[in-house]
């Protein structure tokens, strides 16, 4: 059985970021092929003194502890952010504010991060903003990785 750190159950049983939003700006959806996991990250960009920012961030995660915890510690540390800063945001961030995660379940970390960067683009791709060649690459790698979960559980563009 996996143990988790107090952190990580608290954000767990009382998510607080949880939900969708209506018209979102950008949505990122990402799925582990392996575990299962599915992560939905909605996003509301406005600009504020000439810089786009995250105002407002939601999350739907069907998966394990670690998928929820850290779905929920991704939107806290990307809310209020500019959409450059959230881009800086890792799964290493969200591990440390986690307090640490076990060795089997880091992965849920990456796609917590995988997920934002990909509601981040969807926003830019929307409002033909210019799309850093690095969220491009990471966009590319995680489509191949979406187009073989779906392959795998016959998803189609139900996620």
């Amino acid at each position: 059985m996996v143990e988790y750190n107090k952190k990580v159950m608290q954000h767990f049983l009382k998510p607080k970021n949880v939900g969708e939003i209506k018209n979102p700006d950008g949505i990122g959806k990402v799925g582990n092929m392996i575990c299962g996991d599915i992560m939905h990250v909605s996003i509301k960009v406005k600009e504020i003194k000439g810089k786009d920012v995250i105002y407002q961030i939601k999350f739907k995660t069907l998966g394990c502890a670690a998928a929820i915890a850290t779905s929920d510690v991704v939107i806290d540390l990307a809310k209020g952010k500019t959409i450059q800063d959230a881009l800086k945001i890792t799964n290493k961030d969200v591990v440390k504010e986690l307090g640490g995660l076990p060795p089997i379940k880091v992965h849920c970390s990456l796609l917590a991060e995988q997920a934002l960067s990909e509601a981040i683009y969807d926003y830019l791709k929307k409002k033909e903003k210019k799309i850093p060649k690095e969220l491009e690459k990471k966009h590319k790698i995680n489509q191949e990785h979406d187009k073989n979960f779906d392959n795998k559980f016959k998803c189609g563009d139900k996620r």
